[in-house]
């Protein structure tokens, strides 16, 4: 029975895609602190008209470049301010790494290598995961990878088509504008390590082109101009501090091992690792000639240069990886298509080793726990009867991942690997709901503020002891101060006035100082340490909200205590 390829690409390009990274990104409230900051920034600049120097919590927050905020205010103008348009941005960058994939894969081999990789991508728990949240990670990937992709190009075509080039500087001048330098540092380290690499060595100083730098100033000049006339001390703070420092010391406190990376990368490409083995071992003897070497040399240094250039840093995140992702998917894509081609060509019974099976047992094994983890997890337990409602349908969905792509091979020498496809997609759409039924009482602002209405008088407005959430104000439109916790807004708050100051970020002294004067004070803060030293000053503090992670809390001195 032929494929219907132009079936298969309208569901794996289009339809899957939306319904996955776009469809459900509404689902979840947003969590905290990262889509709380790059929600708030945002919807102060569309407040306030000031789109040049990004603000959070009305101070001067210039750690990254505007492009996602503009984004996501012009999402917050058509959508309104809420959940999907604060995701949107992201959701598409991620969609657009999809497309990529599938041009990739379709330059080195055909339509059908393309489709398989936008395929595995899709379903990649990496992309899945960070895709869906607002951060600056994933449209950083798009901008990198479309300018590697665009460098590439130019250096592969014989025609050296010049518009590549041009393309290569408008997407690091964007890919600058997400992140800073390393919009500039990825590409061009790709592709002139590619370059060496292939024994070109005159190559990477064509890389240089008076067009192209044109480009990417007029892309990013004028916003630079711009911040460094309204802030003077912008140059020193986002290139030096927030850049070299950055990635050479351990000012951020991320000083991981070496090896931090390695069970990311694994994980990531879940649930495709599973079954990795099985179709290695299926397409053994053809390793050597799978990839052409100007295809292995290309795709494997843009790999390693990322893995090994965040593997190196003093400062590791997960999302860090993101752009690594799309030529690795590329490769085991082409993988699954050759192994599936195998079978169907096969002649007699295509048998199966337990060795191949095992991965995907373990695999799922790891579903199941993963599932159940939230009931046995001591700080941020539910009970078995409150947690299986919203478990059971992602549990169900993966009883299909051991029998459903097994049956397609050995049946009908088909199918195998749409089934993976398949069920993964199901899987992680049924997986969207119980993870924000899990994660909203413990890492979103969105029940704290339910809570409020509750318990805090309209006109009041909360103290954050000890913690800033930054999603209280999102939702809210309320500017709450803070007290001690003033962490990445140092660089703002030394910059206002002292009135506003002892205002809006308060150090412990000063809070206490104006409890012990007798008026009331409502507080909003998280954890028990904070609870606890607020109880030991405070002995007379009225618990009014507790959800086992955030609190609200009356304190005025004299009242009784609960």
């Amino acid at each position: 029975m032929p494929v219907d390829r132009a079936g298969c690409k309208k569901w794996i390009l289009w339809i899957v895609p939306f319904l996955l990274y776009v469809g459900l990104i509404y689902h979840m409230p947003l969590m905290e602190p990262d889509e709380g900051r790059y929600s708030l920034i945002p919807s102060t600049m569309n407040r306030t008209g000031d789109y040049v120097t990004p603000h959070l919590k009305e101070v001067v927050y210039i750690e990254k470049p505007p492009l996602a905020y503009w984004a996501t205010a012009v999402a917050f103008k058509l959508f309104g301010e809420n959940a999907f348009s604060s995701r949107l941005f992201s959701a598409l960058c991620a969609w657009g790494c999809i497309l990529l994939c599938w041009r990739i894969g379709r330059y080195f081999h055909d339509e059908k290598t393309g489709l398989y990789a936008a395929a595995v991508l899709t379903m990649c728990l990496f992309h899945l995961a960070i895709g869906r949240i607002n951060i600056l990670d994933m449209p950083l990937a798009l901008f990198v990878c479309l300018a590697v992709w665009s460098g590439f190009r130019y250096f592969s075509d014989e025609e050296r088509d010049r518009k590549h080039i041009w393309l290569f500087y408008l997407f690091c001048g964007l890919a600058f504008l997400t992140k800073g330098l390393i919009g500039i540092v990825f590409p061009g380290a790709i592709l002139v390590i590619w370059l060496l690499v292939s024994r070109r060595w005159r190559d990477p100083f064509r890389l240089v082109s008076p067009a192209g730098i044109a480009i990417f100033l007029a892309v990013t000049l004028p916003w630079l101009v711009l911040i460094q006339k309204a802030n003077p001390d912008f140059f020193w703070f986002f290139f030096i501090q927030e850049h070299f420092l950055r990635y050479t010391t351990t000012m951020h406190h991320r000083n991981e091992t070496v090896f931090y990376f390695i069970p990311v990368l694994l994980a990531g490409v879940i649930p495709w690792l599973g079954y990795f083995a099985q179709a290695g071992r299926g397409i053994r003897g053809q390793w050597r000639v799978l990839f052409d070497s100007k295809e292995k040399k290309f795709l494997f240094t843009w790999i390693a240069f990322i893995f090994l250039f965040f593997s190196v840093s003093s400062s590791k995140l997960i999302p860090y990886i993101a752009p690594l992702f799309v030529p690795l998917s590329v490769l085991i894509g082409h993988v699954f298509r050759i192994y599936e081609e195998r079978v169907a060509a096969a002649k007699g019974p295509t048998g199966w080793r337990p060795a191949d099976y095992l991965p995907i047992f373990v695999q799922t094994g790891l579903f199941y726990v993963a599932l159940v983890a939230p009931v046995y997890i001591a700080k941020q337990r539910v009970s078995l009867e409150a947690w299986w409602p919203w478990i059971v349908g992602p549990a169900l969905v993966l009883v299909f991942f051991l029998f459903l792509p097994e049956m397609m091979r050995r049946k009908y020498r088909r199918g195998w690997f749409l089934a993976i496809y398949a069920v993964a997609g199901v899987f992680f759409a049924t997986l969207t709901f119980p993870v924000a039924h899990y994660a909203a009482p413990f890492k979103s602002a969105a029940p704290v503020v339910a809570a409020m209405k509750i318990h805090i008088p309209p006109g009041e407005v909360p103290y954050q002891f000890n913690t800033d959430i930054y999603g209280i104000d999102f939702y809210t439109g309320i500017r709450t101060p803070i007290v001690d916790d003033i962490g990445e807004l140092e660089f703002g708050v030394a910059r206002i006035p002292a009135e506003e100051k002892k205002r809006y970020f308060l150090m412990s002294p000063e809070f206490f100082r104006l409890y012990r004067e007798g008026r009331p004070m409502y507080v909003i803060t998280e954890g028990k340490g904070n609870l606890l030293r607020l109880k030991q000053e405070a002995p007379d503090m009225k618990i009014l909200w507790n959800n086992g992670n955030y609190q609200i809390l009356l304190l005025q001195k004299g009242q009784n205590g609960g």
